[in-house]
């Protein structure tokens, strides 16, 4: 019997890849209620977002594979890099640099934990 695996994806999302990655070691593995409690508290930008696309995975979990939401363990959250939008900005001495704003992919895999 294969794992049933269910995800959602955020793309696009207006935060550096890095940002979101430095809070994965906090969730991975974790119980999805436990995860959210720890995400819920947490003061970075990237909490609020990877917290919200949880959410949004266990309601595909609970609509789509009807699985028990309180089994679900969070297998994997992944950071992709997105597109990113340059600018520039006025410097010194008539220069202009460039600024890179960052976006990322954020995706949630959670699965059901196994009774063994």
């Amino acid at each position: 019997m294969s794992e049933i695996e269910v995800k959602a994806v955020l793309r696009y999302s207006r935060i550096s890849p890095q940002k979101v990655r430095k809070l994965v070691d906090a969730v991975k593995g974790e119980p999805v209620e436990k995860a959210l409690d720890t995400l819920k508290f947490m003061p970075q930008k990237a909490a609020g977002i990877v917290e919200k696309v949880m959410r949004s995975a266990v309601a595909n979990a609970d609509s789509q594979y009807s699985l028990d939401v309180d089994n679900l363990v969070v297998r994997n959250v992944l950071a992709d890099p997105g597109p990113t939008l340059k600018r520039f900005r006025a410097r010194a001495r008539g220069r202009g640099t460039r600024i890179l704003k960052r976006t990322s992919h954020i995706t949630v895999i959670l699965t059901e934990q196994t009774a063994s």
